[in-house]
């Protein structure tokens, strides 16, 4: 039998780092995010459709897509950002099933999926249980505003594009705070597989 667990978080909540050390175990980990990455390469059907949408300023001149330049436009209209996500979240949740199927055909006792918007597109049906790597909004927005070179309202922005944190911990299996340093962080992470008794044997 095995354990799909969704991992998610907010932006620049620490998830990555987490997601990472689950890696480090063993585990196998699939990523939306790069399974939007692979999505988006040139000429698959994702790519076509945004390019004929957003059209070739979004374009690096080598012909792929500058995520910059698109995201400058999604995160600031709502409308552009629901046409990207209805031209993208299909694909990448058919990408990340397929990957899941092939894992529980080997029969491995434990996946992950690593699905930053995994409430927001409703996707609690693809796992059994969910973790949230939470940080309080304040954390969120200096870490956010630091790590990506924002100010306030361009780290407000991304940020709203997501439901609350506040709001994910509510439906969350388990939380793990990472307001403090990246060891407790990662210390809750382990602490949260052996409950679930699929921590991989050390």
């Amino acid at each position: 039998m095995t354990l799909i667990i969704g991992l998610t978080g907010g932006i620049a909540s620490g998830k990555s780092t987490v997601s990472s050390y689950y890696k480090s175990l063993g585990i196998t980990i699939i990523d939306a995010d790069i399974e939007a990455r692979l999505a988006v390469e040139k000429g698959e059907p994702a790519y076509i459709k945004i390019v004929e949408h957003f059209g070739k300023n979004i374009l690096h001149a080598d012909e792929t897509i500058n995520r910059q330049a698109l995201g400058e436009i999604v995160f600031n209209e709502e409308r552009e950002r629901q046409v990207l996500n209805s031209i993208l979240h299909p694909d990448i949740r058919r990408r990340m099933e397929e990957k899941k199927g092939e894992a529980i055909h080997l029969g491995l006792p434990l996946v992950i999926l690593d699905i930053p918007l995994l409430y927001e597109n409703k996707l609690e049906g693809m796992v059994d249980k969910t973790i949230l790597v939470y940080v309080d909004e304040d954390v969120q927005i200096e870490r956010l505003m630091d790590r990506n070179h924002l100010d306030a309202k361009q780290a407000r922005n991304r940020m709203d594009a997501q439901l609350p944190l506040s709001s994910k911990r509510l439906l969350a299996d388990e939380i793990i705070n990472n307001n403090q340093s990246i060891e407790n962080a990662i210390n809750q992470a382990k602490e949260i597989l052996k409950k679930w008794d699929v921590f991989p044997c050390e």
